[in-house]
């Protein structure tokens, strides 16, 4: 099947351009690790992942238990604050904050961790 009317070209601009000329740049070979250097990251690695599972499960309860609460709780339907129903407000405002105090937790972990040497400080 032929097309009938000019040919088709694309059109990018210049920054979409120059991003995928460096994408397609030579790519290094990631450095190699000395013994202890890579026991190092290894186990900072390791705790690390502990931390961020702990995070992860945190989130979850958040997620998952704010709905199983309201639902056990069909009382809150009633109770207005502001002439707002609670379990409104506890769906709109509770969850980021939440949200935003376990990302802050687990940013400051992470960073002490990596200062510490895989070592977490109690």
């Amino acid at each position: 099947m032929s097309r009938k009317g000019p040919k088709r070209i694309t059109v990018a601009s210049p920054q979409t351009r120059l991003a995928m000329a460096r994408r397609s740049a030579v790519r290094t070979k990631p450095p190699h690790l000395g013994r202890a250097d890579l026991e190092r990251a290894r186990r900072i690695r390791r705790v690390q992942l502990r931390a961020a599972l702990t995070a992860l499960a945190l989130l979850t309860v958040v997620v998952v238990g704010l709905p199983l609460l309201l639902a056990a709780l069909p009382e809150l339907d009633d109770v207005r604050l502001a002439g707002i129903r609670v379990s409104w407000l506890a769906v709109a405002v509770l969850p980021y904050g939440a949200l935003v105090a376990i990302a802050v937790v687990q940013l400051r972990r992470a960073e002490r961790i990596e200062r510490y040497d895989g070592e977490e400080p109690r």
